[in-house]
């Protein structure tokens, strides 16, 4: 993620809607991907100081306050293309939730944001009314948690992705409710951000690989075969635990279970990874494009440049982490199997931008 600066110089960050110098009001561009300020042009309409061209805000924010992305003039949606993707946002009657879906909708933002980036094709219920992307941010019914034995569908909220479809328990937007589960999960690692790109992974999955003979028969190669009992592997995870062995060839204790959940945990990683490396280029810790290249961190780098590059910077955040005291910001550990499946997704990706 890249920082953006105000016409009075002044850095301005990914979720700002007001810049504290000047006080000039914010909106993010997606089509050109940043920050800047704006001005109004008329009662509904707003100008952005870097382009000239006119804009409204999303209702989201007009209403809620909880986007600052805009919406071109000509676009008669009311909602900009992030919130649009929304099917069921959380009951905001309780005082509470405005808080949680404004750090949900700042997480799915940068989501968005780094997708668009690499160039992955976006398809929401309007464009695919059957399995086109869409979230759902949802909380339980009843104030159990995760582990009661008693839980069901009717009153349990289960984070996961099912035909395009994306639910987030809003219980994961409350950080101690989080490291909590966390805890109880026995997870070094367990973010907002992270459920966003793990279950996005899903969604790829079927998008760009289950349709295509070739591909399919790449990830069973790498990943396993997905046609297993999926139910049946994840209930042997959690009663049994992951195999012993899983740090040879996963990124993670849960993508052990199922190819699937494999799949989506490194594909999230690829996404840390990608993100990450942006945010500390732009602040000059590390040279990952050169001034010819275009701003899409992924090209025309190799997966294995990205990866030399990516493990120095890993390597000083945690060890900057250490030194104040806080626990590894990246408590993971590439392994050449894991390598082969991050150069499966980064080619995967890199062919599906150039056939668009």
């Amino acid at each position: 993620m890249k920082t953006f600066h105000c016409v009075c110089g002044n850095t301005l960050y990914f979720e700002n809607s007001m810049c504290l110098k000047c006080g000039r009001e914010l909106g993010f561009i997606v089509e050109e991907r940043f920050v800047g300020p704006i001005e109004p042009a008329s009662e509904s309409s707003w100008r952005s100081l870097d382009n000239g061209k006119l804009y409204r805000k999303c209702y989201n924010n007009t209403k809620y306050q909880v986007c600052n992305w805009l919406v071109p003039i000509d676009d008669e949606n009311q909602y900009c293309v992030s919130c649009r993707l929304n099917h069921i946002i959380p009951n905001l009657t309780e005082e509470r939730n405005l808080n949680l879906w404004y750090r949900i909708e700042t997480a799915k933002r940068r989501l968005i944001y780094t997708l668009k980036g690499l160039g992955l094709p976006l398809l929401g219920r309007s464009q695919n009314n059957i399995n086109g992307l869409a979230f759902q941010f949802m909380e339980n019914e009843s104030p159990v948690d995760e582990f009661d034995s008693n839980l069901s569908e009717h009153h349990h909220v289960m984070t996961g992705h099912t035909a395009g479809m994306i639910t987030i328990n809003i219980v994961e937007a409350e950080h101690s409710s989080r490291e909590e589960i966390r805890e109880k999960m026995n997870e070094r690692y367990r973010t907002l951000i992270g459920h966003f790109r793990h279950e996005s992974g899903h969604y790829y999955w079927q998008l760009l690989v289950s349709s295509d003979s070739q591909r399919l028969s790449d990830f069973r190669r790498l990943f396993g075969d997905e046609r297993q009992n999926y139910n049946k592997a994840l209930s042997h995870y959690y009663n049994k635990g992951p195999r012993y062995d899983w740090p040879d060839d996963c990124i993670s204790a849960y993508a052990s279970s199922h190819p699937w959940e494999d799949w989506a945990e490194t594909w999230a990683h690829y996404l840390h990874m990608i993100d990450t490396l942006e945010t500390a280029e732009d602040y000059g810790f590390v040279q990952v494009q050169s001034p010819q290249t275009s701003d899409t961190v992924t090209a025309p780098h190799s997966l294995r440049d990205l990866l030399l590059v990516w493990e120095r910077l890993a390597l000083g955040l945690n060890s900057l982490n250490r030194s104040l005291g806080l626990t590894d910001a990246y408590p993971f550990s590439i392994t050449e199997p894991v390598a082969q499946k991050l150069q499966f997704i980064h080619t995967l990706i890199q062919d599906t931008v150039s056939s668009n």
